[in-house]
């Protein structure tokens, strides 16, 4: 009995030992994250993501192939939930959706005719697919297939549309589309998303400074869905009350439909549905990706630094902005007039960005305040420097500084901010631009009985926006057109009492391909006024420079415009970690232009705070065209009046600061927005009563 029970023992012993070392031998270690993703994925073993299944799923994002929103079906929290197990930022955690960029459709010509294929892929193989379009959508439903979850489907137009209720973004569609027209991307991809040369792109849009999709918010308006309208428009711009107001539309000048009668009203649509948003009182909803963690400094509330610090809080950071004036806005505020831009309406977009979590400190003057050594103490990654373009340049005259001498912009924020300052009864305003109208249609309704803009050029040559040069007409300012200022003249109590100009005539065109105004000798004359206010451009303020201790800060160069040097394809200077954008970095220009800055860098200074390389936008369209889409006749298109902009009566307007131009009525929008073509990269629809061949 003994024995055998010595004999198991130590058989059992033997298979003890044996165990042990082929598990040391064959062990296979596990990494327990796996299976903590796995209890955090949706469970469904669907295999839209991919994988076999979930486990399958959860090993690949634990070994870094995959994100941790692989799978398609999941929720935000159980995405977050991975995301934490991982150790990375939740705002990598944002759900891609699929949308589609063409929507050309059926409105596209057939340059080939198929037979037997019914495949956009295999299509697209011979001779790049039938439509005329190289970049457009072939139409034969590749996406819709590839779909497993009914989130795509063939629109009427011929064109894919995504149902966002259905799409998981598990980009099934885009990896069967040949001509890369539909796309997965999350939310902060798509607000980076900047025009690159093969995009299907109409004429407009590629003109738009702030790259705005044109075409689908007029489509939205004339469909009646206006909340749609304003969230397409915010997706590039987040100033659309300011912009539908001031902006001088450049895009308009692209139009397609343009070509053959008037360019269809853009910025009034873009107004009709902004102001539609604001007069219901209620704000229509802005999404915004998951906190990051990383924190950027704003120096300046006006467009520029709105527009950054409102696309950089939309992608997941934390924005602050510090602001030198009392409030913010910039040269919104305090350089364009009430009568032009009432400033509760500007509050309306201001108050909208800094709804999303964006703190603003006014009060604050970068350089004398705080400077880029308390910034970076207090543990901003970045700084975006949008301090614009206030200094005024002089004339350069004698008597300049003489009582009842200004400089445009001087006037305009002093004005602006209700100071009280003694006025003459006549003066002159030197200079041709948007500054100068301003400043003499200010005049006028603070009560001078008249009012001269002098300017060295003819009418013809002017700057200033039409709109505003002909309600200058209308409202009764004087032009003193091929006048060079030469001396202001001045009374014994060194009061302004004439300007001295001499008579210009055009020579031959110079740099700006303007004919040059040359002199003409012994050609003297005066004009009597007690007031001057030169107009003639404005640099930016750069004392931030010398007055900041930070031994960094010298290290930041300048132009010998005073702007901050910056390579405009990214807007970043010469501090790695300082970014620029808006009239500091370009000198005065529209305010669709510091809209679409401050959106460029945001996504440079994305780029930077992710370690990856702050590079441009590859094949960018920034300021380019595609040949392509621009064409010379436009077959299809009947003449139909463009809406005319409503606007106060001159007898309505010239005793107060009241807005002067009005918003479209509901009908008139409408009826504007069916004279669009609804343009793509070359389609758009005729106005004729018969379709387009195919």
């Amino acid at each position: 009995m003994i024995p055998a029970l010595l004999f198991m023992l130590g058989i059992g012993a033997v298979c003890g030992i044996v165990l042990s070392l082929s598990s040391k031998v064959f062990y296979v270690y596990e990494d327990p994250r796996i299976s903590q993703v796995e209890n955090n994925l949706a469970g469904a073993n669907c295999g839209g993501c991919g994988y076999a299944g979930c486990s399958a799923a959860a090993d690949a994002i634990v070994s870094g192939k995959e994100m941790p929103s692989l799978c398609v079906i999941n929720s935000k929290e159980g995405t977050q939930a991975v995301a934490k197990i991982m150790g990375i930022n939740a705002g990598s955690a944002e759900s891609p959706m699929s949308y589609n960029m063409c929507e050309g459709g059926l409105r596209a010509d057939n340059k080939y005719h198929y037979m037997g294929i019914s495949s956009c892929k295999a299509m697209s193989l011979v001779f790049g697919g039938k439509r005329v379009c190289g970049v457009g959508c072939i139409g034969l439903g590749d996406c819709v297939k590839a779909c497993q979850f009914n989130a795509v489907h063939l629109g009427s137009n011929g064109y894919p549309v995504v149902d966002d209720d259905q799409c998981v973004g598990c980009g099934a569609c885009q990896k069967a589309c040949p001509k890369e027209i539909i796309e997965v991307k999350t939310l902060s991809e798509k607000l980076m998303k900047f025009n690159q040369v093969n995009d299907p792109l109409a004429p407009c849009a590629q003109t738009c400074p702030a790259e705005i999709n044109i075409p689908r918010y007029i489509n939205q308006l004339r469909e009646g869905k206006y909340k749609e309208a304003v969230q397409t428009i915010r997706m590039r711009n987040p100033l659309p009350l300011a912009c539908g107001r001031v902006c001088p539309h450049p895009c308009e000048d692209q139009c397609r439909r343009g070509v053959e009668d008037e360019p269809v009203s853009i910025n009034q649509l873009k107004r009709f549905v902004a102001d539609y948003e604001m007069n219901t009182g209620s704000r229509i909803p802005i999404t915004c990706a998951p906190d990051t963690g990383k924190k950027i400094a704003v120096i300046g509330g006006g467009p520029a630094g709105l527009s950054c610090a409102f696309f950089l809080r939309r992608i997941g950071h934390q924005v602050n902005i510090f602001e030198a004036m009392p409030k913010l806005g910039g040269m919104l505020r305090y350089g364009i007039p009430e009568y032009r831009l009432p400033k509760k309406v500007l509050e309306w977009d201001i108050q909208g960005i800094l709804d999303l979590g964006i703190k603003a400190f006014t009060h604050l003057n970068f350089g004398v305040d705080f400077g880029l050594g308390s910034l970076m103490a207090s543990g901003y990654e970045a700084v975006f420097l949008g301090v614009g373009a206030w200094e005024d340049y002089s004339l350069g005259i004698d008597g300049e500084d003489l009582n009842g001498c200004f400089t445009g912009i001087n006037f305009l924020q002093r004005i602006s901010s209700g100071e009280k300052i003694k006025l003459g009864r006549t003066a002159a305003v030197v200079g041709g631009g948007n500054t100068a109208v301003d400043c003499a249609r200010t005049l006028l309704r603070l009560g001078l009985d008249k009012v001269y803009i002098v300017y060295r050029r003819t009418r013809k040559e002017m700057p200033a926006n039409e709109v505003e040069i002909v309600a200058s007409e209308e409202e009764g300012i004087h032009f003193v057109f091929l006048a060079a200022p030469t001396r202001v003249v001045g009374d014994a109590d060194k009061k302004c009492t004439q300007l001295e100009y001499l008579q210009m005539q055009l020579g031959e065109p110079d740099a700006s391909g303007r004919r040059r105004p040359e002199p003409i000798e012994g050609s003297e004359t005066l004009l009597d006024v007690d007031m001057v206010i030169s107009a003639i451009g404005q640099s930016p303020d750069a004392s931030f420079k010398k007055h900041d201790p930070h031994a960094r800060m010298t290290q930041l160069e300048l132009t010998r415009w005073n702007t901050i040097d910056n390579d405009p394809a990214i807007l970043q200077s010469s501090i790695p970690y300082i970014f620029t954008g808006g009239d500091a970095a370009t000198g005065p220009a529209l305010v669709v232009d510091a809209i679409g800055s401050g959106r460029r860098a945001a996504r440079s200074i994305d780029c930077f705070l992710k370690g990856e390389p702050v590079e441009p936008v590859k094949d960018s369209l920034q300021e380019k065209r595609i040949e392509e889409s621009i064409f010379t006749s436009v077959d299809g298109v009947k003449q139909i009046q463009r809406a005319k902009m409503p606007e106060l009566h001159v007898n309505q307007r010239l005793n107060s600061m009241v807005e002067v131009d009005l918003v479209l009525p509901k009908d008139s929008a409408h009826k504007e927005a069916e004279r669009c073509l609804n343009c793509c990269r070359i389609c758009y629809n005729p106005d004729s009563d018969f379709p387009i061949s195919k």
